[in-house]
């Protein structure tokens, strides 16, 4: 057993698969002074009874990549550290038994090809071709991924921690940590073997990554489920299969009665997700134990019964078969299912790779992201679906962190379907003008906890969540988010849009700051623009709104769920010893867009305000005697105003615009029509068509990088790309004789038989009856009138670039007006 060092660069809480993954991609980056703590032996909490599947399925473009590289990593990592492997892949099976399964297949397997991957969508009489024991009654098809096969958990982790080992990092094993604590701007780490110092913690401490938070002052947004999967003896008609095919059979999946069955040996491995399922550890009267290491959970058999008569149903050889053994153990799960990696919320130089559902599969992925988030402050790819920062408080909440913790574990196989909002847990941050919303019909779904009106409903609509299960363009809120453009349009449409990130950025040398950290200019007082961030590399960070009020005193408007990672990167990036004061004043402020021809008729009955004050100004004035800041923006891209108003005033606002509204026809409008309207604007959607997979030049936004300022972060990078030329390019694109869906997130993008870009949004614009899609193109292909083909969950259709400009009032002679 290593001795504990004085002190590391690293030090790493966790021994199991992710936790030596990091250790060993760290030591590859070079970082070889780093040291791993395990309190127990390695492999000791959920990495010891995971069942080792390895898939690189995801409808995520990022945990695809994730996960990809995870199975490219492990074919040759035995070789590589010299550390024998029974790692097989045999391919995989999903099988569909609806014609949105099938979409979702088709989805994947256009992403998969992207990425390099021979994924397939096949019928149902291929399946028994690659699956001789399976019966296909009710069957579509099925995803066919070559790639997938399973691994032994304790194998890959201790190869790992060899591979670490070998190039000069340390394992500590047995070494609880019992608490951290800051010294002199390094972190001393306690245990019960001493106190060792580094620059940098990382928590993976897998389902006790909440009690290493703790330690650090951090909630973190985790629960415990208990997941069983049950071994199977010897099936002999399998055996001599196997024996004559000379390989395993293809993992099966059937994801829509929700559970796997792989070959064991020559016997079976059931794994049910199921929906009566079950937390662990989840209040005071069932607390953690101070130590679980190598244990498991009690069977509970009778809430797995209905998967097992399905499974044997599908694949009538396992009813022959005696039931050999039950694993019930532990596995973490966040809110929404994806592991945390990236730095701590509000701590510095402390990160988490923890919370994996799927840790094996994900495990080596996740050991090059956190390496990359460690040594060089950014990831290859954007990873923002698993940053811990797209949580805020809220969902540590244990009663939160629960429910939405088994409400995915019992959809774990659950399609991502586009107007589809899950039910549990919801309500967690009321507008004050939610009652009054829901009294006009309003459906909602949330952002960062935020209830937010996604479209109206009319009295006999359909508003089941069964509805809103389709991949379909058509559905019962069609008509309605089309009426609610079309009030926007023609007359006047209002909307609640609670949550809006804002920072307040004051003291002397403000505007010279924000002017090196933003591409453009830094607009004057009273005014308001579009800021760009970009990281070294030139890439795009985010995007917020720049609100002027003094010389150097500014609001700093950004999206809802941005609210952690736009201010941590503000807060970052300050001067140290800085006068500067930035300020996190989010929870204070409310926001609603009034945006149409008739909204200043409306405003020049209720407010105070100088109305003839032109685009992107803003002003303080007073609306029912309440106090608001009047901002001549609009999302929604037609004449109109943002309303910002202190909570607290927020509804006698809405209510005197809503009064004074009626007769010049102003209408609630949502989510879903503003999404639409923004589309025919060409305007862009954070961490959708904004994300650091793409620079601020290939983001079509050259207009707001002022070149000749002395300096600007990302400044370099950008003007040698620019030098060197632009390799893609964002284009909106028009959807020639669409069929019944719009383009997704990821979609392919062809031309001559070649895959040349990828649609980040897409969807229906109802002033122009066109179907819209946002994307990067190979940037030869970026002219005006050029013709590709996108793939839409599997079929192509003819689109045509259009010119930069936006399809809906081109020249903002509406906006202006």
């Amino acid at each position: 057993m290593a001795d504990l060092p004085a002190r590391a660069r690293v030090v790493i809480i966790g021994g199991g698969a992710v936790g030596c993954s990091s250790l060993y991609h760290l030591a590859k980056a070079g970082w070889t002074d780093c040291v791993l703590l395990e309190k127990n032996e390695l492999t000791s909490g959920s990495t010891w009874h995971a069942a080792g599947n390895v898939p690189t399925f995801s409808t995520s473009w990022s945990l695809m990549n994730m996960q990809r590289y995870s199975t490219e990593l492990y074919r040759g990592l035995a070789k590589a550290v010299d550390y024998p492997m029974n790692y097989h892949v045999t391919g995989s099976l999903r099988l569909a038994h609806t014609d949105e399964r099938m979409r979702e297949f088709q989805r994947a397997k256009g992403m998969g090809r992207y990425q390099g991957m021979d994924i397939e969508v096949i019928g149902a009489d291929e399946i028994v071709k690659r699956y001789p024991f399976i019966d296909t009654h009710g069957l579509k098809g099925a995803l066919y991924d070559p790639n997938d096969g399973d691994i032994d958990p304790a194998q890959l982790t201790q190869a790992l921690a060899k591979g670490a080992r070998d190039m000069g990092a340390k394992i500590v094993r047995f070494c609880p940590v019992t608490g951290v604590r800051q010294e002199n701007d390094e972190w001393v780490v306690e245990t019960e073997q001493g106190e060792i110092r580094c620059e940098i913690v990382v928590n993976a401490a897998g389902y006790r990554a909440a009690e290493v938070g703790k330690m650090f002052g951090r909630d973190i947004p985790m629960m415990v489920m208990s997941h069983q999967y049950i071994l199977f003896e010897e099936i002999p008609e399998l055996a001599a299969w196997s024996k004559e095919a000379g390989h395993k059979l293809p993992l099966l999946r059937d994801v829509d009665t929700s559970w796997y069955l792989r070959q064991e040996k020559n016997g079976m491995n059931l794994g049910p997700y199921e929906r009566n399922c079950r937390a662990h550890w989840a209040n005071a009267d069932d607390p953690m134990p101070v130590d679980f290491s190598f244990q498991l959970f009690p069977d509970d058999l009778e809430r797995l019964e209905w998967y097992l008569n399905d499974a044997v149903e599908r694949v009538p050889i396992l009813g022959t078969a005696g039931l050999s053994k039950v694993i019930n153990g532990p596995i973490p799960y966040a809110p929404d299912g994806n592991p945390l990696i990236g730095p701590m919320p509000g701590v510095p130089n402390a990160f988490e790779a923890c919370v994996f559902t799927f840790g094996i599969a994900q495990a080596g992925g996740a050991g090059k992201v956190l390496a990359e988030w460690v040594t060089q402050g950014a990831t290859e790819w954007d990873m923002w679906s698993c940053d811990p920062r797209r949580f805020t408080a809220f969902a540590s909440a244990p009663d939160y962190a629960v429910a939405k913790g088994k409400e995915i574990y019992g959809h774990e196989y659950a399609i991502s379907f586009p107007r589809h909002a899950w039910p549990a847990a919801r309500g967690r941050k009321l507008s004050p003008l939610h009652d009054r919303l829901k009294a006009l019909g309003a459906e909602f779904g949330a952002a960062n906890g935020w209830e937010r009106a996604n479209w109206y409903a009319h009295p006999g609509d359909d508003t089941s969540e069964e509805a809103t299960q389709t991949f379909r363009r058509e559905g019962p809120w069609q008509k309605r988010i089309r009426e609610e453009c079309h009030a926007v349009r023609d007359a006047a449409g209002i909307l609640d849009l609670p949550g809006f990130s804002r920072f307040r950025l004051a003291g002397d040398g403000a505007r010279d700051w924000l002017a090196t950290q933003i591409t453009g200019i830094v607009p004057k007082p009273g005014r308001i623009g579009l800021g760009y961030f970009a990281d070294d590399k030139g890439r795009i960070v985010t995007e917020m709104s720049i609100m002027a009020i003094e010389e150097n005193l500014f609001f700093l408007i950004t999206a809802a769920v941005a609210e952690l990672h736009d201010f941590e990167w503000l807060r970052s990036h300050l001067p140290q010893g800085t006068a500067l004061t930035l300020e996190n004043v989010t929870e204070r402020f409310s926001c609603q867009i009034l945006s149409g021809p008739n909204s200043r008729a409306i405003l020049a009955e209720v407010s105070d305000a100088d109305l003839s004050l032109p685009w992107l100004t803003h002003q303080s004035c007073q609306i029912a005697g309440r106090w608001l800041q009047l901002v001549r923006v609009s999302f929604a891209g037609e004449f109109g105003w943002e309303l910002h108003t202190k909570v607290e005033d927020t509804a006698a606002v809405f209510d005197a615009v809503w009064a004074a509204g009626q007769k010049h026809g102003l209408k609630p409008f949502g989510m879903f029509a503003l999404d639409s309207l923004r589309l025919e604007k060409s305007y862009r959607a954070w961490k959708q068509d904004l994300s650091t997979d793409y620079t601020v030049l290939q983001g079509g936004l050259e207009r707001f990088v002022k070149w000749d300022k002395p300096d600007f972060r990302g400044k370099a990078a950008l003007a040698n790309e620019k030098q060197q030329g632009v390799k893609k390019r964002f284009v909106t694109l028009v959807v020639e004789n669409p069929g019944e869906c719009d383009a997704p997130y990821m979609a392919t993008l062809w031309h001559d038989g070649k895959i040349v870009g990828e649609t980040l949004s897409g969807g229906w614009g109802h002033r122009v009856d066109k179907s819209i899609a946002l994307g990067m193109i190979r940037a030869d292909l970026a002219e005006p009138g050029s013709t590709v083909e996108v793939e839409i969950f599997g079929d192509r259709f003819k689109a045509v670039v259009q010119k930069d400009e936006p399809l809906w009032d081109p020249k903002n002679e509406r906006l202006r007006s």
